[in-house]
């Protein structure tokens, strides 16, 4: 585990993609927020947390996606996950992220849903 994380934003097929490398722990609580706020004052509507090169996930990390789902809950704003490896699949889906954050196994299956809604 370490304390590096990188988090970059890019524009997709009507999606703000928020590419995650690195562990996701306390230490990446202002980068991630710092992309979602971005995303959201640039008026994203569907938000991508694309986990592809993430290799832990911690208690703390958790919390700080919950944060982002109750606010994107109340700007009404479409959360999606994808990349993540079965075991954080489990437990997203045991902690509740699932009720309000799809996911999705790919980042191509997430845009071609978004397609699909538009």
């Amino acid at each position: 585990m370490t304390d590096d994380i990188q988090v970059t934003a890019r524009f997709e097929r009507g999606a703000t993609i928020i590419d995650l490398a690195g562990d996701v722990t306390t230490f990446a609580e202002e980068a991630i927020n710092q992309a979602y706020h971005d995303a959201s004052s640039d008026g994203a509507h569907n938000i991508i947390f694309n986990f592809r090169e993430d290799d832990y996930i911690n208690s703390a990390g958790i919390a700080i996606l919950i944060g982002i789902v109750t606010e994107a809950r109340k700007r009404d704003q479409r959360l999606l996950k994808t990349g993540l490896s079965e075991h954080f699949q489990k437990i997203f889906r045991m902690v509740g992220l699932t009720q309000y954050a799809d996911l999705y196994p790919t980042l191509e299956e997430a845009l071609a849903s978004i397609e699909e809604t538009a």
